[in-house]
This record gives C-alpha cells, structure tokens and sequence, in this order.
C-alpha cells in the first residue's frame, strides 16, 4: 500500500515517525509544510521541515518535540547579550543546520534537493519532500493587523486574537518535485493531526495539490486523523484560532474544516480520540465513516500503535 501523509508541526512529526516504524521506505512520502519558512540572521529557517526530519532521524529533542537532542544554546546566549533578536531561540546544532541551508541555496540548490541531501546524511529512508521550492508565507490577519506567522507563534506567543489567513506566494508557487505523482499513486493519503489552519491549508493552497488529494484512483482513501481532543490541543494553537475564528473546537469542527470528499472535500474517512467518541455521529452525517481509538502520541510506542490503527483501518476499507 502506497501512503502519502501530509505533515506539519510536532503532532505531524509524530505521526511520521509512526507511519515509517510500520511502512517500508518505498511505501511512504512525507509531504512537509513550508508555510511558516522565514528569514532569520540572514538564514532561511523551515521549523516544520526540521521537525519531521529530526524525528525522523531520531535526533529531536525528546522534551519539546522541535529543535535538536542535546543542543546548546551559546550563540544565541551571545546575541541576546549584545542586544540582538533572541525571540527566536536557535540552538547552536540548528544554528549549523541553517548556515548549510542557506548556503546551499545560495548556490542554486532547491530546498527539496537539499531536503534529499540532508535526509541522505542523517540516513531518513523515506521519502520527505518539501510541499514547494518556491518561498510561501503564512500571514496571520490579526486583532493587532497582520503578522508574519513566526512573528505570530514564537515572538507574540499566539497572544494576538486570529481573524483569518492568507498564504502569500502559494497562488505563484509549484509544488515541488515528486509531490503530485506521489499523491495520484496514493493508495492512501494521511492527514495527520497538524494544525489544520496553518500546518496543512498552507499545503493544500498549493496549486494542483489539493486535486491531486482528491483524483486518481478511486480505490484511494483519505483518512484525517484530528489534532482537537475534548476541545483542546495537546500542543499548539488550533484550539484556540478556532474559537477566535467563531468556531467550537472539536474533532467534528476539524472533519467539517476539511469536508467530506462525496461533498467535494478532502476526507473519506477520520480517526478521533476515545473520549471524543460522542462525536462520532456528527461526523458520520458529514459523509465522513469515522475510527475510534487513542489518538494520544506520549510514547514511541503510542506513534507506532495509532499509525498502526491508521494502516489497519485503511487495509479494511481498501479490502486489503
């Protein structure tokens, strides 16, 4: 069974990690949020490209989820010091990482050809793509006018009122390649539980991206899995932008953001969480056959058992 999972964020990352414990390198893609990509010292950051590859290497940092094992803190201690931008805390190992980055793309490498190249180095089997080589920005609109999305997340720690979002450039922007082959040769398509707001819609407004979730073989599944348990987060913001956005949060609120592929949506199928098990018939009457079980990631062993749940549900309906 071919899976492509569409990922961003620590909850993403997770589920990743999950999926590639129980599928072979040539059965899974990981298709990665660049939305929230930004410029910093002069260096291009990708905070949800880092995270999936970190965990996938088996080298993130184990208490956050983000950023590096073992890390230190040194050059940013420096710069705080002298009165520079500390907001943005880099570690020193991240800190190498973004020299490397930017330097390659200054020499005319796509960020998906070093995504490759790093992936080699840390010795990822599975495929991680970027979701495009061309720069796009998430913009929060605001209370407080709009801000660019690390502005937003790290440096105003999510304080200001969200009112909506725009992805500047994705309207220009291809996706990068190997994306949309891997997405129509899908025998599943995971959407994993990321921010739906700006881990995954920044993918889906890619041009060609969200037909290609959709078309091909009919056979193929679409299976979300929510990032919203009893009304909350376990990490992140989503709870809370749905309720500055007028919106309950809640597993049925988040299957609803992505609609019901025989209502021209996105999912054929979602997994909740055990104790939001009262959802379920909401859900079913979007058009959407739902799966319950734990969907709570504390463990390693947590990620390998809900992609575990994920993989079985779709063998099931795919008459596997």
């Amino acid at each position: 069974m071919k899976v492509v999972a569409l990922a961003g964020g620590v909850g993403g990352a997770k589920l990743v990690d999950g999926l590639a414990k129980n599928l072979s390198a040539a059965d899974l893609t990981v298709i990665v949020n660049t939305g929230d990509d930004f410029d910093h010292f002069g260096l291009r950051i990708c905070p949800d490209l880092d995270t999936v590859c970190y965990t996938l290497a088996g080298i993130a940092n184990p208490a956050t989820g983000w950023g590096r094992a073992d890390e230190t803190w040194q050059a940013i201690e420096v710069i705080g010091k002298m009165g520079g931008p500390g907001w943005f805390r880099l570690g020193d190992k991240d800190l190498g990482l973004h020299l490397e980055r930017t330097r390659l793309l200054e020499t005319g490498k796509t960020l998906s050809e070093i995504c490759r190249h790093f992936s080699t180095i840390w010795e990822i089997d599975h495929r991680v793509l970027p979701m495009s080589d061309e720069r796009v920005a998430t913009v929060v609109h605001s209370n407080e006018g709009d801000l660019p999305f690390q502005d937003y997340f790290v440096k105003r720690r999510c304080e200001p009122t969200v009112t909506g979002f725009y992805f500047e450039g994705a309207d220009a922007a291809f996706p990068a390649p190997g994306v949309l082959e891997t997405l129509k040769e899908a025998d599943l398509i995971v959407i994993c539980p990321s921010n739906p707001w700006v881990s995954i819609d920044p993918i889906l407004a890619i041009p060609g991206i969200r037909n290609a979730v959709v078309e091909g073989d009919q056979r193929k599944r679409v299976i979300g899995i929510s990032p919203i348990i009893q009304g909350s987060t376990i990490k992140g913001p989503a709870a809370k932008m749905f309720l500055e956005l007028g919106i309950e949060p809640s597993a049925a609120n988040v299957a609803e953001h992505y609609g019901s592929i025989t209502g021209a949506g996105l999912l054929s199928d979602f997994i909740i969480d055990d104790s939001d098990a009262v959802e379920q018939a909401s859900i079913d009457e979007l058009g959407i056959s739902t799966h319950i079980t734990n969907t709570i990631m504390k463990t390693e062993n947590d990620r390998i058992n809900l992609a575990g749940e994920v993989i079985r549900f779709a063998e099931v309906l795919l008459g596997l």
